[in-house]
C-alpha cells in the first residue's frame, strides 16, 4: 500500500513514516510534504493509496487538501492526524468520506488498527457488511438495534425515517435522538454509507451490471447516486473497480 504523508511538523512526519513502515513490508511512504499545496501536488502525481494529513499546515490545510484531492478525482483513503479533537472537523470529515481520525500522539496500535482497517478495504473486504449491522453495534439503544435490522433487510427499497420511528413506537425526534447519540451520525448519513457498501461489494463481486446497482441498493435516481459514491469514496464507480483490480 502507497502512502503520502502530509505533515508540517518533521518529527512527527518521522515518526509516522518509521512506524508505518514498520508495521508491513507491503507499506511503502512513497512521498512526504511539509505543507498542504505541496502535498496536493504530490497527491495529484503519485496517487497514493493512503494520505496521512495533519489539519493545520502552511498554504493549505488537512481538510482543504481533502476537498481539492476528492475535486481532482483522485481515488484514495484519507486519515486525518490531528492534536485536536474537534467534533465540527470531525463531522465535515464524515461527510467527505474520512475514514479514521486519528488523535495525537498516535500510538502503535492505532496506526497498526487503521491500516489493518484500511487494507482489508483496499483488497475488497468491506467492513461494514462482514459481520450484521447487530453484531458491529451490539451496546446501541434496544431501539436503534431493531432500526439497524430495519436498514439490513430494507437497504435496497425507500425507507423513511418518520415509518421507521412509528414501527419502532417512538417519535422521530426522540429517534433521531436516540440514534445520533449511539451512532455518533444521523440515519440519513449511515444509511447513505450503508447502501454504498453494499454497492462496493456487488461491484467487485460482479453480480450485477454496473448500471442497475443504484437501483439495487435504493436509489431511484443513478446520477444522484453517483455523486454519494463519490463523496463517501473519493473516486467514480469505474475508479473504484480499477483501483480495486489490479
Amino acid at each position: 500500500m502507497r502512502i503520502l504523508i502530509a505533515e508540517d511538523e518533521e518529527r512527527a512526519r518521522r515518526g509516522l513514516h518509521s512506524v508505518l513502515t514498520s508495521l508491513s513490508e507491503d507499506y511503502e511512504v512513497v512521498a512526504e510534504a511539509s505543507n498542504g499545496k505541496q502535498a496536493l501536488e504530490l497527491l495529484q502525481i503519485l496517487k497514493p493509496d493512503v494520505v496521512f494529513t495533519d489539519l493545520k499546515m502552511p498554504f493549505l490545510d488537512g481538510m482543504g487538501l481533502i476537498k481539492a484531492g476528492i475535486a481532482a478525482g483522485v481515488c484514495t483513503k484519507y486519515v486525518i492526524v490531528s492534536a485536536y479533537e474537534e467534533f465540527e472537523v470531525a463531522r465535515q470529515a464524515i461527510s467527505l468520506g474520512v475514514k479514521e481520525y486519528l488523535v495525537k500522539p498516535v500510538t502503535y496500535d492505532e496506526l497498526k488498527d487503521t491500516m489493518e482497517r484500511l487494507d482489508a478495504a483496499q483488497k475488497g473486504k468491506p467492513q461494514l457488511i462482514d459481520k450484521t449491522l447487530k453484531e458491529r453495534y451490539p451496546d446501541v439503544h434496544p431501539l436503534v438495534r431493531k432500526s439497524l435490522g430495519f436498514i439490513e433487510k430494507g437497504y435496497s427499497s425507500k425507507i423513511s425515517q418518520k415509518e421507521l420511528a412509528a414501527n419502532l413506537g417512538i417519535s422521530q425526534e426522540y429517534f433521531c435522538y436516540l440514534f445520533n447519540k449511539d451512532m455518533g451520525e444521523t440515519f440519513s448519513h449511515f444509511l447513505k454509507n450503508y447502501r454504498t457498501e453494499v454497492a462496493k461489494k456487488l461491484l467487485l463481486n460482479g453480480e450485477l451490471p454496473k448500471e442497475e446497482i443504484p437501483y439495487s441498493v435504493g436509489f431511484s435516481d443513478s446520477k444522484y447516486f453517483n455523486k454519494v459514491f463519490r463523496e463517501v469514496e473519493g473516486c467514480t464507480m469505474t475508479e473504484y473497480i480499477r483501483k480495486n483490480s489490479e
